[in-house]
């Protein structure tokens, strides 16, 4: 990424003197129940290295850390325990299904379509390889080949999770209002659903509600999905974009309370600490800024989009924010990839520069008034409507 030297490219970090901050250690095992159970297993697996099924095992707890909590590192203990396997092109579907979402969580999108392919090849009814396929396809603003996958998951999945993956596919080939009465009837028809599906519905319903211009509903569902006590670190960076957005910062400072390991959610604490003029905002705005330093000298591209907003909206520098968020969009192609492009080419008064994001959006029929407003004021100075 633009945000990086070229020099930084996979080479060795040595850092200049012994304060400069190399690596942030995960929270302690004894701190945490869902870590002293993955360290016992890893102590299982020391006594028997060769149980593949142990690795795997190990690999999707340390996964499904690193999605709750933000912390990549867990990714990397994820690839290392699987990576023993990989030379034995393993004939077991929960490997490939663990790599495909490790690939996809370093951005190697291709590779993940292919090990997710691979997983269903090998188990025809693993329901999660069509759902992170169908995700993917969103990511690369493919909502067409998602809806497909989407259409092989119907039959293998609970019955929520089956029409939310069909509505938010839908929700972005202009069938917003469809999408979210089918999805908000279905929610409301499944008491039963495990939480975490309830709770990926009741995410994707808020976002849908406030593209329909109804906040009280989507706050609703934020409420109602926070409800569920899941911890989840993509839930409350929607939700305090939400506050920040209708300026109760306050309120996005008491949902992030000690959420400062999390890069996405340390950014918005630093956008709410200013806004809210608190002590710490300073601090928080100097550890994020240090993160993506250290972040550019190892090459690391995950968090191009948090990095544009921080150099839009803290750093008021438009034009590395545009450089960052042009990068971005090559590879996450998102409505809010978009947004970002659209927003910092705004501020950097180079409209043409938003040209593919606003290409996306007169092709794709996606409805959202806030992206609808944003290229009217591209088109006033001369971009393209």
């Amino acid at each position: 990424m633009s945000f990086t030297s070229p020099l930084a490219q996979a080479a060795p970090f040595t850092p200049a003197n012994d304060a400069e901050v190399v690596e942030r250690l995960p929270a302690r095992a004894a701190d945490d129940p869902t870590l002293r159970r993955v360290e016992s297993l890893r102590k299982q697996l020391a006594a028997q290295p060769q149980d593949a099924a142990l690795r795997i095992e190990i690999a999707r707890r340390y996964f499904d850390l690193a999605m709750a909590q933000g912390d990549p590192r867990y990714v990397g203990y994820a690839s290392g325990a699987i990576a023993p396997l990989a030379s034995a092109d393993p004939r077991d579907a929960a490997y490939w299904l663990v790599r495909g979402q490790l690939e996809q969580y370093n951005h190697d999108f291709e590779a993940a379509l292919a090990s997710l392919a691979r997983a269903a090849e090998l188990a025809p009814a693993l329901a999660d390889a069509y759902a992170w396929r169908a995700a993917i396809f969103m990511v690369q603003a493919r909502a067409r080949e998602a809806l497909a996958e989407c259409e092989r998951l119907a039959p293998l999945a609970e019955p929520l999770w089956a029409v939310g993956c069909r509505a938010y596919a839908r929700a972005g080939l202009g069938e917003l209002q469809p999408a979210f009465d089918e999805l908000s009837r279905a929610a409301g028809a499944s008491p039963q659903a495990t939480p975490a599906v309830r709770l990926w519905a009741d995410t994707r319903l808020a976002e849908m509600a406030l593209r329909l211009q109804r906040p009280e509903d989507a706050e609703r569902f934020f409420r109602r999905a926070l409800g569920l006590d899941i911890t989840d670190q993509f839930l409350l960076a929607a939700y305090a974009d939400f506050l920040l957005a209708r300026q109760r910062a306050p309120e996005a400072l008491k949902l992030l309370a000690g959420w400062e390991r999390s890069d996405i959610l340390l950014l918005r604490l630093a956008l709410a600490g200013r806004a809210a003029n608190d002590p710490r905002a300073n601090e928080w705005t100097g550890e994020l800024r240090e993160r993506f330093q250290a972040a550019a000298r190892r090459g690391d591209t995950l968090h191009e989009w948090e990095a544009a907003r921080f150099e839009l909206e803290v750093e008021n520098r438009p034009e590395r924010a545009l450089q960052l968020a042009a990068e971005n969009y090559k590879k996450q192609k998102e409505p809010r990839d978009a947004e970002m492009l659209m927003r910092t080419a705004l501020a950097a008064n180079r409209p043409a520069a938003a040209e593919p994001a606003l290409a996306w959006l007169r092709s794709s029929g996606y409805q959202d008034p806030a992206l609808a407003a944003l290229s009217q004021q591209l088109a006033a100075k001369g971009g393209q409507r």
